[in-house]
Protein backbone atom coordinates (compact mmCIF):
# COMPACT_ATOMS: atom_id res chain seq x y z
CA UNK A 1 0.00 0.00 0.00
CA UNK A 2 1.08 3.65 -1.09
CA UNK A 3 2.19 5.38 1.77
CA UNK A 4 -0.56 8.92 1.98
CA UNK A 5 0.46 12.62 2.11
CA UNK A 6 -1.59 15.42 2.67
CA UNK A 7 -1.23 19.07 1.85
CA UNK A 8 -3.10 22.19 2.24
CA UNK A 9 -3.25 25.58 1.35
CA UNK A 10 -5.26 28.15 3.11
CA UNK A 11 -8.44 29.47 0.95
CA UNK A 12 -8.28 32.81 -0.29
CA UNK A 13 -11.40 35.23 0.74
CA UNK A 14 -13.78 35.55 -2.67
CA UNK A 15 -13.61 39.13 -2.38
CA UNK A 16 -11.46 39.88 -4.78
CA UNK A 17 -9.29 38.40 -8.18
CA UNK A 18 -6.76 36.01 -7.67
CA UNK A 19 -3.58 38.35 -6.89
CA UNK A 20 0.48 37.05 -7.27
CA UNK A 21 0.69 36.27 -3.77
CA UNK A 22 -1.84 33.69 -4.07
CA UNK A 23 0.00 32.14 -7.15
CA UNK A 24 2.87 31.59 -4.80
CA UNK A 25 1.59 29.73 -2.43
CA UNK A 26 -0.45 27.59 -4.71
CA UNK A 27 2.80 27.32 -7.08
CA UNK A 28 5.08 26.22 -3.72
CA UNK A 29 2.35 23.83 -2.82
CA UNK A 30 1.87 21.80 -5.99
CA UNK A 31 5.60 21.79 -5.89
CA UNK A 32 5.41 19.91 -2.81
CA UNK A 33 2.83 17.72 -4.11
CA UNK A 34 4.29 16.96 -7.08
CA UNK A 35 7.92 16.13 -5.26
CA UNK A 36 6.11 14.13 -3.21
CA UNK A 37 4.37 11.78 -5.96
CA UNK A 38 7.88 11.29 -7.29
CA UNK A 39 8.69 9.32 -4.11
CA UNK A 40 5.49 7.30 -4.53
CA UNK A 41 3.33 8.90 -2.87
CA UNK A 42 -0.48 8.61 -2.57
CA UNK A 43 -1.65 12.31 -2.31
CA UNK A 44 -4.53 14.53 -1.55
CA UNK A 45 -3.78 18.20 -2.26
CA UNK A 46 -6.47 20.31 -1.14
CA UNK A 47 -7.09 24.13 -2.17
CA UNK A 48 -10.08 26.07 -2.68
CA UNK A 49 -12.26 29.06 -1.21
CA UNK A 50 -13.39 30.77 1.54
CA UNK A 51 -16.78 32.35 1.03
CA UNK A 52 -18.50 33.31 3.83
CA UNK A 53 -17.50 36.79 6.18
CA UNK A 54 -18.82 40.59 6.50
CA UNK A 55 -16.34 41.18 4.26
CA UNK A 56 -17.71 39.27 1.67
CA UNK A 57 -21.39 40.00 2.63
CA UNK A 58 -20.79 43.78 2.03
CA UNK A 59 -18.99 43.28 -1.61
CA UNK A 60 -21.95 41.42 -2.82
CA UNK A 61 -24.67 44.13 -1.79
CA UNK A 62 -21.81 46.93 -2.90
CA UNK A 63 -22.42 44.86 -6.55
CA UNK A 64 -26.55 44.39 -5.56
CA UNK A 65 -26.46 40.90 -6.36
CA UNK A 66 -26.96 37.94 -4.53
CA UNK A 67 -24.12 36.69 -1.88
CA UNK A 68 -24.39 32.83 -2.78
CA UNK A 69 -24.05 34.05 -6.71
CA UNK A 70 -21.12 36.32 -5.75
CA UNK A 71 -19.26 33.88 -4.43
CA UNK A 72 -20.39 31.37 -7.55
CA UNK A 73 -18.20 33.87 -9.63
CA UNK A 74 -15.26 34.22 -7.40
CA UNK A 75 -14.82 30.80 -7.06
CA UNK A 76 -14.91 29.89 -10.61
CA UNK A 77 -11.74 32.85 -10.85
CA UNK A 78 -9.85 30.96 -8.07
CA UNK A 79 -10.51 27.51 -10.02
CA UNK A 80 -9.30 28.71 -13.08
CA UNK A 81 -5.76 29.06 -11.55
CA UNK A 82 -5.86 25.30 -11.79
CA UNK A 83 -4.91 25.16 -15.81
CA UNK A 84 -3.10 28.78 -15.88
CA UNK A 85 -0.92 27.48 -13.40
CA UNK A 86 -0.37 23.66 -14.12
CA UNK A 87 -1.97 23.36 -10.74
CA UNK A 88 -2.24 18.77 -9.76
CA UNK A 89 -4.94 19.76 -6.57
CA UNK A 90 -6.74 16.59 -5.91
CA UNK A 91 -9.72 18.40 -3.94
CA UNK A 92 -11.56 22.50 -4.44
CA UNK A 93 -13.65 22.97 -1.04
CA UNK A 94 -15.63 25.92 -0.93
CA UNK A 95 -16.94 26.66 2.22
CA UNK A 96 -20.53 27.03 0.92
CA UNK A 97 -20.58 23.47 0.40
CA UNK A 98 -23.16 21.46 2.48
CA UNK A 99 -21.40 19.03 3.74
CA UNK A 100 -18.13 21.63 4.82
CA UNK A 101 -21.41 23.35 6.67
CA UNK A 102 -22.75 20.20 8.40
CA UNK A 103 -18.94 19.17 9.15
CA UNK A 104 -17.98 22.82 10.92
CA UNK A 105 -21.44 22.39 13.13
CA UNK A 106 -20.26 18.87 14.10
CA UNK A 107 -17.00 20.35 15.22
CA UNK A 108 -18.48 23.24 16.72
CA UNK A 109 -20.67 20.79 18.92
CA UNK A 110 -17.32 18.64 19.67
CA UNK A 111 -15.70 21.80 21.26
CA UNK A 112 -19.17 23.11 23.13
CA UNK A 113 -19.29 19.62 24.38
CA UNK A 114 -15.56 19.80 25.70
CA UNK A 115 -17.01 22.96 27.76
CA UNK A 116 -14.88 25.05 25.24
CA UNK A 117 -17.85 27.46 23.98
CA UNK A 118 -19.38 30.03 26.07
CA UNK A 119 -21.60 33.18 25.64
CA UNK A 120 -21.23 36.69 26.64
CA UNK A 121 -21.58 40.62 25.87
CA UNK A 122 -18.15 41.86 24.70
CA UNK A 123 -16.71 45.39 23.29
CA UNK A 124 -14.14 44.76 20.53
CA UNK A 125 -12.26 46.68 17.50
CA UNK A 126 -12.50 44.43 14.66
CA UNK A 127 -10.78 44.51 11.59
CA UNK A 128 -13.03 43.68 8.96
CA UNK A 129 -10.04 43.20 6.31
CA UNK A 130 -8.77 40.79 8.62
CA UNK A 131 -11.94 39.39 9.97
CA UNK A 132 -9.77 39.48 13.27
CA UNK A 133 -10.23 41.09 16.36
CA UNK A 134 -7.50 43.99 16.96
CA UNK A 135 -5.79 45.59 20.10
CA UNK A 136 -5.00 49.32 20.13
CA UNK A 137 -1.11 47.26 20.06
CA UNK A 138 -1.83 45.68 16.84
CA UNK A 139 -2.97 49.32 15.51
CA UNK A 140 -1.61 52.41 13.67
CA UNK A 141 -2.59 55.33 14.00
CA UNK A 142 -6.08 53.66 14.16
CA UNK A 143 -5.69 51.29 11.65
CA UNK A 144 -4.82 48.02 10.95
CA UNK A 145 -1.81 47.83 9.06
CA UNK A 146 -2.53 45.25 6.73
CA UNK A 147 -5.66 46.92 5.68
CA UNK A 148 -5.58 50.70 6.16
CA UNK A 149 -8.53 50.95 3.68
CA UNK A 150 -10.84 49.62 6.33
CA UNK A 151 -12.02 51.34 9.29
CA UNK A 152 -11.46 49.91 12.57
CA UNK A 153 -15.25 48.93 13.47
CA UNK A 154 -16.39 48.63 17.60
CA UNK A 155 -18.69 45.72 17.83
CA UNK A 156 -20.58 45.47 20.60
CA UNK A 157 -22.97 42.82 21.28
CA UNK A 158 -23.25 38.48 22.48
CA UNK A 159 -21.42 36.35 20.95
CA UNK A 160 -20.18 32.90 21.54
CA UNK A 161 -16.59 32.88 22.67
CA UNK A 162 -14.21 30.16 22.04
CA UNK A 163 -11.96 29.50 25.15
CA UNK A 164 -8.69 30.33 23.78
CA UNK A 165 -7.05 31.02 27.39
CA UNK A 166 -7.27 26.71 28.12
CA UNK A 167 -5.41 26.02 25.61
CA UNK A 168 -1.73 28.29 26.29
CA UNK A 169 0.35 25.60 27.74
CA UNK A 170 -0.79 22.39 25.83
CA UNK A 171 0.06 24.65 22.88
CA UNK A 172 3.40 25.65 24.17
CA UNK A 173 3.98 22.07 24.46
CA UNK A 174 2.70 20.86 21.28
CA UNK A 175 6.16 23.62 19.82
CA UNK A 176 8.38 21.83 22.66
CA UNK A 177 8.23 18.62 21.48
CA UNK A 178 7.92 19.53 17.61
CA UNK A 179 10.51 21.70 16.64
CA UNK A 180 10.25 21.69 12.99
CA UNK A 181 6.21 22.58 13.68
CA UNK A 182 6.18 25.58 12.02
CA UNK A 183 8.94 26.11 9.00
CA UNK A 184 11.26 28.39 9.18
CA UNK A 185 11.93 28.49 12.78
CA UNK A 186 11.48 31.80 13.30
CA UNK A 187 8.08 31.57 12.85
CA UNK A 188 8.03 29.02 15.30
CA UNK A 189 9.48 31.45 17.63
CA UNK A 190 7.15 34.07 16.46
CA UNK A 191 4.26 31.85 17.61
CA UNK A 192 5.37 30.90 20.71
CA UNK A 193 6.23 34.36 21.66
CA UNK A 194 2.86 35.21 21.15
CA UNK A 195 1.37 32.41 22.93
CA UNK A 196 3.36 32.96 25.87
CA UNK A 197 2.39 36.29 26.02
CA UNK A 198 -1.38 34.79 27.38
CA UNK A 199 -4.48 34.12 25.46
CA UNK A 200 -7.52 36.06 24.66
CA UNK A 201 -10.65 33.70 24.06
CA UNK A 202 -12.07 34.78 20.38
CA UNK A 203 -15.44 35.41 19.46
CA UNK A 204 -16.89 32.47 17.23
CA UNK A 205 -20.11 33.76 16.53
CA UNK A 206 -21.67 37.20 15.12
CA UNK A 207 -25.37 38.09 15.28
CA UNK A 208 -27.42 36.89 12.25
CA UNK A 209 -29.73 40.09 12.06
CA UNK A 210 -26.43 41.68 11.57
CA UNK A 211 -24.21 39.43 9.26
CA UNK A 212 -26.54 37.00 8.01
CA UNK A 213 -23.73 35.15 5.47
CA UNK A 214 -22.63 32.39 7.23
CA UNK A 215 -23.01 28.65 8.60
CA UNK A 216 -26.25 28.91 11.14
CA UNK A 217 -24.46 27.93 14.77
CA UNK A 218 -25.78 24.47 16.18
CA UNK A 219 -28.73 24.82 18.55
CA UNK A 220 -29.02 28.76 18.00
CA UNK A 221 -30.76 30.04 14.79
CA UNK A 222 -30.06 33.74 15.87
CA UNK A 223 -26.03 33.18 15.25
CA UNK A 224 -23.94 32.27 13.00
CA UNK A 225 -20.52 31.01 13.12
CA UNK A 226 -17.18 33.97 13.14
CA UNK A 227 -15.38 33.15 9.28
CA UNK A 228 -12.33 31.64 10.71
CA UNK A 229 -14.27 28.91 12.95
CA UNK A 230 -15.81 27.66 9.84
CA UNK A 231 -12.90 28.00 7.64
CA UNK A 232 -10.34 26.41 9.48
CA UNK A 233 -12.11 23.57 9.19
CA UNK A 234 -11.96 23.09 5.79
CA UNK A 235 -9.30 21.17 6.11
CA UNK A 236 -10.52 17.58 7.68
CA UNK A 237 -13.65 18.04 6.09
CA UNK A 238 -12.59 18.08 2.51
CA UNK A 239 -10.65 14.17 3.47
CA UNK A 240 -14.93 13.47 4.86
CA UNK A 241 -14.63 13.84 8.30
CA UNK A 242 -16.62 13.09 10.34
CA UNK A 243 -18.51 10.49 8.09
CA UNK A 244 -15.46 9.23 6.24
CA UNK A 245 -13.76 8.22 9.31
CA UNK A 246 -11.18 5.83 7.33
CA UNK A 247 -10.09 8.61 4.69
CA UNK A 248 -9.87 11.13 7.40
CA UNK A 249 -7.22 8.50 9.30
CA UNK A 250 -5.33 7.81 6.34
CA UNK A 251 -4.68 11.33 5.33
CA UNK A 252 -4.34 13.36 8.61
CA UNK A 253 -2.74 15.16 9.77
CA UNK A 254 -1.52 17.54 6.89
CA UNK A 255 1.10 19.62 6.00
CA UNK A 256 -0.10 23.59 5.32
CA UNK A 257 1.17 25.76 3.70
CA UNK A 258 0.70 29.91 4.89
CA UNK A 259 1.31 33.60 4.27
CA UNK A 260 2.76 35.20 7.38
CA UNK A 261 -0.57 36.91 8.06
CA UNK A 262 -1.71 33.68 8.75
CA UNK A 263 0.71 32.25 11.74
CA UNK A 264 -1.74 33.04 14.11
CA UNK A 265 -4.59 31.26 13.17
CA UNK A 266 -3.09 28.26 11.74
CA UNK A 267 -0.36 27.19 14.21
CA UNK A 268 -2.38 28.83 17.39
CA UNK A 269 -6.04 29.31 16.89
CA UNK A 270 -6.43 26.14 14.40
CA UNK A 271 -4.23 23.80 17.06
CA UNK A 272 -5.77 24.79 19.54
CA UNK A 273 -9.80 24.00 17.76
CA UNK A 274 -8.36 20.60 17.06
CA UNK A 275 -7.15 19.89 20.85
CA UNK A 276 -10.69 20.84 21.71
CA UNK A 277 -12.41 18.78 19.22
CA UNK A 278 -10.08 15.88 20.39
CA UNK A 279 -8.41 15.68 17.35
CA UNK A 280 -4.10 15.02 16.32
CA UNK A 281 -2.38 18.41 15.47
CA UNK A 282 -1.59 19.41 12.12
CA UNK A 283 1.87 17.69 11.19
CA UNK A 284 3.47 21.01 9.72
CA UNK A 285 3.46 24.39 8.86
CA UNK A 286 5.13 25.95 6.16
CA UNK A 287 4.88 30.02 6.32
CA UNK A 288 5.72 32.02 3.34
CA UNK A 289 6.51 35.65 3.03
CA UNK A 290 4.89 38.61 0.82
CA UNK A 291 5.54 39.56 -2.70
CA UNK A 292 6.02 43.31 -3.57
CA UNK A 293 6.26 45.00 -6.43
CA UNK A 294 9.35 46.70 -8.02
CA UNK A 295 10.65 47.61 -4.39
CA UNK A 296 7.05 48.37 -3.49
CA UNK A 297 3.55 46.79 -1.10
CA UNK A 298 1.59 45.72 -4.12
CA UNK A 299 -1.57 48.28 -3.47
CA UNK A 300 -4.31 49.23 -6.50
CA UNK A 301 -3.87 52.85 -5.55
CA UNK A 302 -0.47 52.90 -6.86
CA UNK A 303 -1.46 50.53 -9.81
CA UNK A 304 1.51 47.88 -9.24
CA UNK A 305 -0.56 44.89 -8.51
CA UNK A 306 1.05 41.98 -10.34
CA UNK A 307 -1.74 39.78 -12.09
CA UNK A 308 -0.76 36.59 -12.56
CA UNK A 309 -3.05 36.03 -15.72
CA UNK A 310 -0.96 38.23 -16.81
CA UNK A 311 2.46 37.01 -16.40
CA UNK A 312 1.50 34.01 -17.58
CA UNK A 313 0.08 35.14 -20.64
CA UNK A 314 3.12 36.87 -21.49
CA UNK A 315 6.26 34.65 -20.40
CA UNK A 316 4.60 31.20 -20.35
CA UNK A 317 3.56 28.67 -17.01
CA UNK A 318 6.74 27.50 -16.49
CA UNK A 319 8.96 30.45 -16.24
CA UNK A 320 6.56 31.85 -13.70
CA UNK A 321 6.72 29.44 -11.87
CA UNK A 322 10.45 28.65 -11.74
CA UNK A 323 10.90 32.54 -10.85
CA UNK A 324 8.62 32.24 -7.82
CA UNK A 325 9.76 28.76 -6.34
CA UNK A 326 13.90 29.95 -7.65
CA UNK A 327 14.23 34.11 -7.78
CA UNK A 328 12.45 34.42 -4.52
CA UNK A 329 13.44 33.56 -0.83
CA UNK A 330 11.34 30.84 0.58
CA UNK A 331 11.23 32.50 4.06
CA UNK A 332 11.02 36.04 3.21
CA UNK A 333 9.55 38.86 1.52
CA UNK A 334 10.18 38.41 -2.09
CA UNK A 335 9.93 40.65 -4.89
CA UNK A 336 8.60 40.82 -8.55
CA UNK A 337 10.59 42.75 -10.96
CA UNK A 338 10.03 42.64 -14.48
CA UNK A 339 13.65 43.22 -15.51
CA UNK A 340 14.73 40.65 -12.42
CA UNK A 341 12.12 38.13 -13.48
CA UNK A 342 13.80 38.61 -17.44
CA UNK A 343 16.93 37.82 -16.02
CA UNK A 344 16.16 35.11 -14.22
CA UNK A 345 14.67 33.20 -17.03
CA UNK A 346 17.12 34.23 -19.56
CA UNK A 347 20.29 33.38 -17.50
CA UNK A 348 18.68 29.70 -15.79
CA UNK A 349 16.10 28.35 -18.29
CA UNK A 350 17.07 29.64 -21.94
CA UNK A 351 21.17 29.86 -21.34
CA UNK A 352 20.84 27.34 -18.71
CA UNK A 353 18.12 24.02 -18.77
CA UNK A 354 17.09 24.88 -22.28
CA UNK A 355 20.16 25.21 -23.67
CA UNK A 356 22.31 22.41 -22.19
CA UNK A 357 19.18 20.18 -23.52
CA UNK A 358 19.61 20.97 -27.08
CA UNK A 359 23.31 20.75 -26.63
CA UNK A 360 22.78 17.03 -25.27
CA UNK A 361 20.18 16.14 -27.75
CA UNK A 362 21.67 17.58 -30.54
CA UNK A 363 25.01 15.88 -30.14
CA UNK A 364 23.27 12.45 -29.54
CA UNK A 365 21.74 13.13 -32.94
CA UNK A 366 24.45 14.16 -34.43
CA UNK A 367 27.26 11.87 -32.82
CA UNK A 368 25.64 8.71 -31.85
CA UNK A 369 22.66 8.76 -34.66
CA UNK A 370 20.00 9.39 -32.14
CA UNK A 371 20.72 6.63 -30.03
CA UNK A 372 21.51 6.13 -26.41
CA UNK A 373 25.55 4.72 -26.70
CA UNK A 374 27.19 2.52 -24.16
CA UNK A 375 26.76 2.81 -20.51
CA UNK A 376 29.27 4.47 -18.62
CA UNK A 377 30.12 5.48 -14.92
CA UNK A 378 28.42 8.48 -13.13
CA UNK A 379 31.11 11.31 -12.53
CA UNK A 380 28.51 13.79 -11.04
CA UNK A 381 27.54 11.46 -7.93
CA UNK A 382 23.96 12.17 -8.69
CA UNK A 383 23.37 10.20 -5.22
CA UNK A 384 24.68 13.30 -3.20
CA UNK A 385 22.64 15.55 -5.62
CA UNK A 386 19.20 13.99 -4.83
CA UNK A 387 20.45 13.86 -1.10
CA UNK A 388 20.95 17.58 -1.11
CA UNK A 389 17.89 17.85 -3.47
CA UNK A 390 15.47 16.04 -0.21
CA UNK A 391 17.12 17.90 2.07
CA UNK A 392 16.13 21.60 0.64
CA UNK A 393 12.79 20.00 -0.20
CA UNK A 394 12.08 18.81 3.32
CA UNK A 395 12.39 22.24 4.78
CA UNK A 396 10.72 24.23 1.92
CA UNK A 397 13.79 25.92 0.82
CA UNK A 398 12.96 26.17 -2.99
CA UNK A 399 14.60 28.50 -4.13
CA UNK A 400 17.81 26.28 -2.42
CA UNK A 401 15.90 23.26 -4.33
CA UNK A 402 16.69 25.69 -7.70
CA UNK A 403 20.46 26.81 -7.06
CA UNK A 404 21.16 23.23 -6.76
CA UNK A 405 19.49 22.48 -9.95
CA UNK A 406 21.02 25.22 -11.47
CA UNK A 407 24.60 23.90 -10.08
CA UNK A 408 23.80 20.44 -11.97
CA UNK A 409 23.10 22.35 -14.92
CA UNK A 410 26.22 24.55 -14.67
CA UNK A 411 28.35 21.21 -14.43
CA UNK A 412 26.89 19.43 -17.10
CA UNK A 413 27.89 22.28 -19.37
CA UNK A 414 31.08 23.24 -18.17
CA UNK A 415 31.90 19.24 -18.95
CA UNK A 416 31.24 19.60 -22.14
CA UNK A 417 33.10 22.95 -22.15
CA UNK A 418 36.41 21.28 -20.81
CA UNK A 419 36.22 17.88 -23.12
CA UNK A 420 34.85 19.78 -26.11
CA UNK A 421 33.43 16.90 -27.73
CA UNK A 422 32.92 18.25 -31.09
CA UNK A 423 36.89 18.38 -31.30
CA UNK A 424 37.40 14.49 -30.11
CA UNK A 425 35.08 13.39 -32.87
CA UNK A 426 36.73 15.39 -35.67
CA UNK A 427 39.71 13.89 -34.60
CA UNK A 428 37.95 9.94 -34.50
CA UNK A 429 38.13 9.47 -30.54
CA UNK A 430 35.23 7.90 -28.81
CA UNK A 431 33.08 10.17 -26.89
CA UNK A 432 30.40 7.74 -26.03
CA UNK A 433 31.26 7.21 -22.41
CA UNK A 434 30.71 11.50 -22.27
CA UNK A 435 27.82 11.54 -24.43
CA UNK A 436 26.21 8.71 -21.65
CA UNK A 437 27.42 11.02 -18.86
CA UNK A 438 25.09 13.90 -20.10
CA UNK A 439 22.25 12.18 -21.18
CA UNK A 440 21.77 10.27 -18.30
CA UNK A 441 22.29 13.20 -16.21
CA UNK A 442 19.50 14.94 -18.56
CA UNK A 443 17.49 12.19 -17.42
CA UNK A 444 17.72 12.94 -13.81
CA UNK A 445 17.64 16.79 -14.24
CA UNK A 446 14.21 16.30 -16.44
CA UNK A 447 12.92 14.20 -12.88
CA UNK A 448 14.25 16.85 -10.58
CA UNK A 449 13.18 19.42 -12.65
CA UNK A 450 9.54 18.34 -13.01
CA UNK A 451 7.84 19.65 -9.88
CA UNK A 452 8.79 22.83 -10.28
CA UNK A 453 8.65 22.83 -14.39
CA UNK A 454 6.26 20.21 -15.14
CA UNK A 455 5.68 20.52 -18.93
CA UNK A 456 9.07 21.59 -19.45
CA UNK A 457 10.67 18.23 -17.80
CA UNK A 458 7.78 16.41 -19.34
CA UNK A 459 8.87 17.82 -23.17
CA UNK A 460 12.75 16.71 -22.21
CA UNK A 461 11.21 13.26 -20.70
CA UNK A 462 8.63 12.74 -24.01
CA UNK A 463 12.60 13.34 -25.68
CA UNK A 464 14.14 10.37 -23.77
CA UNK A 465 11.07 8.37 -24.21
CA UNK A 466 10.70 8.25 -20.77
CA UNK A 467 6.78 7.82 -19.46
CA UNK A 468 5.50 9.43 -16.59
CA UNK A 469 5.60 5.79 -14.70
CA UNK A 470 9.23 5.50 -15.21
CA UNK A 471 9.82 8.77 -12.70
CA UNK A 472 8.33 7.71 -9.79
CA UNK A 473 10.77 5.62 -6.98
CA UNK A 474 13.90 5.18 -6.15
CA UNK A 475 14.50 2.77 -9.14
CA UNK A 476 14.19 5.80 -11.21
CA UNK A 477 17.52 7.95 -9.22
CA UNK A 478 19.95 5.17 -10.02
CA UNK A 479 22.30 5.60 -12.21
CA UNK A 480 22.42 4.08 -15.46
CA UNK A 481 18.57 3.72 -16.19
CA UNK A 482 18.94 4.61 -20.09
CA UNK A 483 19.60 1.52 -22.09
CA UNK A 484 21.98 1.52 -24.78
CA UNK A 485 20.59 1.76 -28.40
CA UNK A 486 17.26 2.98 -27.21
CA UNK A 487 16.23 5.83 -29.19
CA UNK A 488 16.46 9.89 -28.29
CA UNK A 489 14.17 12.74 -30.38
CA UNK A 490 15.55 15.83 -30.36
CA UNK A 491 12.38 18.11 -29.74
CA UNK A 492 11.37 21.74 -29.45
CA UNK A 493 13.17 24.78 -28.02
CA UNK A 494 12.32 24.98 -24.83
CA UNK A 495 12.23 28.17 -23.73
CA UNK A 496 12.25 30.76 -25.92
CA UNK A 497 14.64 34.23 -26.25
CA UNK A 498 12.85 37.33 -25.15
CA UNK A 499 12.63 39.90 -27.71
CA UNK A 500 14.54 42.67 -27.30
Amino acid sequence: MKEKYYLTTTLPYVNADPHIGFALEMIQADALVRYERLLGKEVVFNTGTDEHGLKIHRKAEEMGIDTQDYCDQYAARFHSLRELLNLSYTNFIRTTDPHHKQAAQEFWKRCDANGDIYKKNYQVKYCVGCELEKTDSELVDGKCPLHIKYDIELIEEENYFFRFSAFQEKLLQLYSERPDFVVPAHRLDEIRKFVEGGLQDFSISRLKEKMPWGVPVPGDDTHVMYVWFDALVNYISTLGWPEDEENFRAYWPGVQVAGKDNLRQQSAMWQAMLLSAGLESSKQIFIHGFITSEGQKMSKSLGNVVNPVDVVEKYGTDPVRFYLLGALPSYEDGDFSTRRFEEFYTAHLVNGLGNLTSRILTMIEKYSDGKIPEKSEDIFDVRAFWGRYDKSFGKFSFDEVVRELNSFVAKCDAKISEEKPWEKAKNGESIDALLYVLVESLRHLAIAFFPLLPESAENILKSLHISHEQIQGEQARAWGVLAKGNEVTKGEILFKRLES
